[in-house]
């Protein structure tokens, strides 16, 4: 049963080209599935598992508070597997066939108002760390790249003479994204100031590297994220998708196309996108609703 998992992990690595987190994630849901069947004394083949042991799996997940999206992840990873399982002639039957997958909840995204953007992005940029701190938040709000996206963009990827940025999205989608003046007038002072100063003597590609000049991690922009918020006196949760959504939500706001938006998020389908519609209308609903005489 491992050799099989470790050939799958292979496959997503190879021939499917995922990134290292998209695979992780699968590592991480397929170990806890194995781990339940050898708890069930499926210890060794997989032509074993039948689908009772896989509607126990969900069931026992429902009953542990896994929320719908998390079990509906899960069960997609088990699919996957299972298909892969077929194909390489593992086993000649699929057990997850015909379960049906849990509705998830349609949760909207948080978004910081304008004057909150404001705030976060006042950042005085004195210094390498908060040059670098400006830098990163005016690209996030300029572009909506995703937190992985960002940390992981080398300096080769920006073309700022003609003002857009080079990404490579999931599943390595390359896209073009336009920078604004601000953002870029941002990147251009933190390259002049700031990060030959924390890079030194270091031969790094990336473009954001942390105070010892290494590559900056997802995990150490959160904290960044979490510490300048406060700093700049941002009361709202954030989350490290803020500065996207905030991005996507302000664009549609102001009459962006809903095609162009999909397109500078790196979405593979619209109704991804169509989720920020019902975040502009909730929010103009609430405008309403506080100004209108009558409301």
């Amino acid at each position: 049963m491992q050799y099989a998992l470790e050939d799958f992990f292979h496959y997503l690595t190879v021939e499917r080209g995922l990134s290292q987190n998209t695979i992780q994630s699968y590592q991480r849901d397929l170990k806890q599935y194995r781990a339940f069947l050898q708890e069930e004394a499926v210890l060794n083949d997989w032509d074993q598992v039948t689908r009772t042991h896989i509607m126990k799996y969900l069931y026992a997940l429902n009953d542990k508070g896994r929320s719908p999206a998390t079990i509906a992840r899960l069960l997609s990873s088990i699919r996957l597997y299972h298909q892969f399982l077929i194909r390489e002639k593992i086993t000649n039957q699929d057990p997850s066939l015909h379960i049906e997958t849990p509705k998830k909840e349609r949760k909207l995204p948080k978004v910081l108002s304008s004057d909150d953007v404001d705030k976060l992005l006042n950042i005085h940029a004195k210094d390498a760390l908060s040059a670098r701190n400006k830098a990163m938040f005016e690209m996030l709000y300029a572009t909506g790249l995703r937190v992985s996206e960002l940390v992981n963009l080398k300096v080769s990827d920006l073309h700022l003479t003609m003002g857009f940025v080079r990404c490579l999205g999931k599943g390595s989608k390359e896209r073009i994204i336009p920078l604004g003046d601000m953002a870029k007038e941002a990147v251009e002072l933190y390259l002049d100031m700031g990060r030959g100063e924390l890079v030194k003597q270091k031969k790094t590609e990336e473009l954001f590297v942390n105070h010892r000049g290494g590559p900056l991690t997802r995990q150490g922009f959160w904290k960044i994220l979490k510490a300048v918020a406060l700093e700049m006196g941002v009361q709202k949760d954030l989350t490290p998708h803020t500065l996207r959504h905030s991005f996507a939500t302000h664009l549609l706001e102001n009459g962006a196309d809903l095609r162009a938006v999909q397109e500078m998020l790196g979405h593979a389908d619209i109704s991804t996108t169509q989720i920020y519609t019902h975040v502009s209308k909730t929010r103009l609903k609430d405008v309403y609703r506080s100004y209108h005489p009558r409301a």
